[in-house]
């Protein structure tokens, strides 16, 4: 669907994406996905927002392992016992983050592999869609929220 554009006096013809096709050119933005009916989910345009939006976490991640690496080779000597403590302390908390960092990459990468067996966003338990605002505030979930909701209930209840 073309229309023409007025900016400051210039007549500018833009295009409207209006088919499936169209969106998956580009990117769509969190409000677009939002206001997409229920029929549309998983779709082509949504599934590339999600494999982006995972790929660039997954770009983050990695460079702050690189940057870790890097910083944890810095090694300063230092004579203060209190100095040489709070530097140590200072790298087990660092570890600690990149240990984090670690297993949400791991889950990152089976999320793009999901995607790409055309199971991303349907629930591991129930088969049901997890849905669009839960996956975007959190593109790694496997479970839906009752599911999710079930198995921490469960383990407050049994433990580990």
């Amino acid at each position: 669907m073309k229309n023409l554009c007025r900016i400051e006096g210039i007549m500018t013809k833009t295009t409207k994406p209006n088919t499936a096709a169209q969106l998956e050119e580009r990117l769509l933005t969190e409000e677009e996905i939002r206001a997409m009916s229920d029929d549309d989910y998983m779709n082509p345009a949504q599934l590339a927002f999600f494999r982006n939006r995972l790929q660039e976490l997954e770009k983050e991640l990695l460079k702050n392992a690189g940057e870790t690496t890097e910083h944890l080779r810095e090694t300063v000597l230092v004579p203060d016992p209190a100095d040489r403590a709070t530097i140590e302390e200072e790298h087990a908390l660092e570890l600690r983050t990149r240990d984090r960092e670690r297993k949400l990459l791991k889950k990152v990468q089976q999320s793009i592999a999901a995607i790409d067996a055309n199971e991303y966003g349907y629930c591991d338990e129930t088969g049901e869609p997890i849905g669009v605002p839960r996956l975007i505030a959190r593109p790694t979930a496997t479970l839906s929220l009752e599911a999710q909701q079930r198995r921490e209930l469960k383990q407050k209840l049994y433990g580990d």
